[in-house]
């Protein structure tokens, strides 16, 4: 007899089955498209076309096609690229660190996190390539030996840091996100009845076949790719504040900027995983694996994070008046009360006081106010991105060369492009990839034989079969009573 507290909250409900997680989850890879995920891939492909166009014209006419001028010579392109690596951070976050703290309730949103990582580090790949002017010769930031002189990238620039840390970062990311795709893609082959898809899915799934072996060597990669990625987390985003940090620009050569870049990044991650999970939980009928108490979770990390940031705001001013250098303090009366104003206390707004909601149980565990409230800090941080580089970028020491900053359709264009190529390459993950991790679901179900699977539920002590069925870990329990 195996005693289970009753009191702990369930993270998988509806007494779900080993044989009903691999229905739940296979169901929407099997089944064909709907419309209204066709519907949906429409309108992100339509805003992917938006992109192509707009790359198009900036590579044909060049960067002048954007709204940058000479004091404001980084806008919305190197906003979008803190944002977009951002957004990146929550996955690897969910997935490593959580893994090594052993936290059960990562196991029905970490295979979406990660895949969402992926696509918002491919998306952020994209602006500082096109902000060269000349993306063929984009290798030029590579530690090469240069044939054409002796031109030699600078090891001291953070510039080139960016390059090490995250091409490192997107490289982990992407090994741990098939990793844990194996098992399960080897449970689709087995149910795969077409030949094409068979033959997909096996090449797909490298020959798994679900013995001992196979799950210790898969548990073992899985927490080394863990180790590993858990100080990129810290190290992606310190670095890419090192871009604004390392400066003489007021407002940006600051040491508060690696913790506070983190946090925020943090912040906004949770908050389009989020986003992503409300989405998929209805589309796909998965409420009984990403449940309340999921969201809860992610809304108190999302609050935490988001007051981390508060406080990192406060402290800048309270840097700023202490240093008494007259120049840092006016860069920040300028952010509050410049002409830029109206995007500071927007940024105030959403990312201080609004996750501040998150405090009542009511809005903690409401769906439809997760959901706008995960959206709201979404813009909260891109203008905090937008608020720290335009701000200080466009009153600088001389009042002759001040100027303004207004994005060009072909920014714009870009910026919405992006989220057409995010969620294009999302769709189409959740549509032939199984959105939820289901052998790792699996081992956190208990089973006892008159109630069905639990978890936190009480045993019944009653009889239990030992069978284990195909596609779950060596962990998993084997206290099963129905066939998978």
């Amino acid at each position: 007899m195996q005693h289970v507290s009753p009191v702990r909250i369930p993270l998988v409900t509806s007494g779900k089955t080993y044989h009903d997680v691999t229905e739940d989850v296979c169901r929407q890879v099997e089944a064909k498209p709907n419309v209204r995920w066709m519907a949906a891939l429409a309108v992100a492909l339509f805003f992917l076309g938006v992109f192509l166009y707009s790359v198009y014209r900036t590579l044909w006419y060049g960067i002048g096609e954007w709204g940058l001028n000479k004091t404001v010579d980084w806008a919305w392109d190197i906003t979008n690229f803190v944002w977009w690596v951002g957004i990146g951070h929550a996955g690897t976050l969910i997935s490593a660190v959580l893994l090594l703290f052993r936290q059960k309730w990562r196991t029905s949103i970490n295979r979406a996190a990660e895949a969402m990582t992926i696509f918002a580090v491919i998306c952020a790949a994209m602006f500082p390539v096109l902000h060269m002017g000349r993306p063929w010769l984009a290798f030029w930031v590579l530690p090469l030996q240069n044939t054409f002189g002796s031109l030699w990238v600078n090891f001291n620039s953070p510039l080139l840091w960016d390059v090490f840390a995250i091409s490192t970062y997107f490289s982990v990311s992407l090994v741990f996100w098939y990793t844990g795709l194996v098992p399960d893609f080897a449970t689709i082959r087995d149910r795969a009845k077409g030949p094409i898809a068979r033959r997909a899915y096996a090449l797909l799934s490298f020959g798994w076949k679900g013995g001992a072996k196979h799950w210790s060597r898969y548990e073992t990669v899985s927490l080394i790719l863990a180790g590993v990625s858990t100080p990129l987390v810290l190290s992606v985003h310190t670095i890419v504040s090192m871009d604004f940090a390392t400066s003489v620009v007021p407002g940006w050569h600051t040491t508060i900027f690696p913790p506070y870049f983190v946090a925020g990044a943090i912040f906004s991650g949770f908050a389009m995983v989020l986003t992503l999970m409300l989405i998929t939980r209805v589309v796909f009928k998965l409420e009984d694996y990403i449940t309340l108490e999921h969201i809860a979770l992610m809304n108190k990390i999302m609050m935490i994070t988001g007051s981390i940031v508060g406080v990192a705001y406060i402290t800048e001013f309270f840097i700023a008046w202490y240093s008494q250098v007259e120049f840092e303090q006016y860069a920040f009366i300028n952010r509050a009360t410049g002409p830029y104003w109206w995007a500071y206390w927007s940024m105030m707004t959403c990312n201080v006081i609004s996750p501040q909601l998150v405090w009542i149980r009511r809005v903690r565990y409401s769906i439809p106010m997760t959901f706008v409230l995960s959206i709201i800090v979404n813009i909260g941080m891109w203008f905090e991105r937008f608020v720290i580089i335009v701000t200080s970028l466009h009153r600088d020491y001389l009042p002759s060369s001040w100027a303004m900053f207004s994005p060009s359709i072909i920014d714009i264009g870009i910026y919405v492009g992006t989220l057409g190529l995010f969620f294009t390459l999302f769709l189409l993950f959740a549509k032939f990839f199984p959105v939820i991790n289901m052998a790792e679901v699996k081992s956190i179900l208990k089973y006892g034989v008159d109630n069905g699977p639990t978890y936190g539920g009480p045993n019944t002590g009653a009889q239990q079969s030992t069978y284990r069925p195909t596609g779950a870990p060596a962990s998993a329990p084997v206290n099963y009573n129905k066939h998978d």
